[in-house]
């Protein structure tokens, strides 16, 4: 049962709202990513529906920390929105409505923890990072139970070449040769530049790899350019001094291939730890609500 927390609140008036933070977890095979198109199955179009018709209101606008391609997975989505007070009278209503929610969208999309949080939380502009993890399944022959979920890559890699590389995208750094460029505003180039917190790869046995990262934002298809570009440094096409000189190109044709959608997955948001249901962060990178279980 997803664990709930709710700071005190005088709100009573009709009309009044208050803001909801959920943790989501996704399977993105079958979505066509996750923010909301008309007529086209998403998650945030599929979550949003199930909690407008739990909670009787006629839309729900979702605010997400991160929007996932086509194929990618979550497992620390976190997303915000405003509901009715007269749904959430007391500590057990929004319980009861996320059971009602993961019967709906359940088992392909879940709310794995709620929250009533302040008015000014916003799961986009209050995220202090992100953090994605990438599979690799690593052998000869494909794991058809992790097919939905990794790479499969057959030819064997060079996991401390690419361990090396990772050391040059810590920082600050233009990402534009990882980045697929997004539409200019009033004819200004949007800027690429992000900062990662960490960057690695852990062997988890049996050919299973996971690449881990963080920053304080990402730009588009940045994490699946960067594995494809680790990839070919553990293939022997690129040498891990490579990777500071394709930074500097600022030239996306520099880079790799990308890495197929589905080994990718959002896996935790961070937000500041103010002690209250804005949920500080594990040691674990899941995200809990004051309160909520930890098993």
């Amino acid at each position: 049962m997803s664990a709930v927390a709710d700071p005190s609140t005088d709100a009573t008036d009709a009309g009044a709202t208050r803001r909801v933070r959920l943790t989501v977890a996704y399977d993105g095979s079958a979505f066509h990513g996750f923010a909301a198109q008309p007529g086209i199955e998403t998650v945030a179009g599929t979550l949003s529906d199930a909690l407008a018709r739990v909670l009787r209101v006629p839309e729900i606008e979702l605010t997400c920390a991160g929007r996932t391609d086509a194929g990618v997975h979550g497992w620390g989505q976190v997303v915000s929105f405003d509901a009715p007070v007269e749904h959430l009278a007391d500590r057990g209503a929004l319980a009861g409505a996320i059971v009602a929610v993961n019967k709906l969208c359940g088992p392909t999309v879940v709310v794995r923890e709620a929250a009533l949080v302040d008015d000014g939380f916003d799961a986009r502009f209050s995220a202090r990072s992100r953090q994605y993890r990438y599979t690799i399944v690593n052998r000869p022959v494909p794991d058809p139970f992790l097919a939905r979920t990794a790479w499969h890559v057959a030819v064997p890699l060079d996991l401390r070449a690419m361990t090396l590389a990772c050391d040059p995208l810590i920082g600050e750094h233009d990402f534009s040769s990882f980045c697929r460029r997004p539409k200019t505003v009033s004819g200004e180039p949007a800027s690429l530049v992000r900062r990662v917190i960490d960057a690695r790869w852990d062997d988890d046995g049996d050919g299973l790899l996971r690449f881990w990262i963080e920053a304080n934002a990402f730009c588009h298809q940045m994490v699946r350019s960067v594995v494809g570009t680790l990839v070919e440094v553990g293939r022997g096409k690129k040498r891990a001094g490579d990777v500071m000189g394709i930074l500097r190109a600022g030239d996306r044709h520099a880079a790799g291939d990308l890495a197929p959608p589905q080994g990718l997955c959002l896996w935790a948001v961070r937000y500041d730890e103010r002690g209250d249901a804005t949920s500080p962060p594990r040691d674990d990178g899941r995200l809990v609500s004051p309160g909520a279980a930890t098993g």
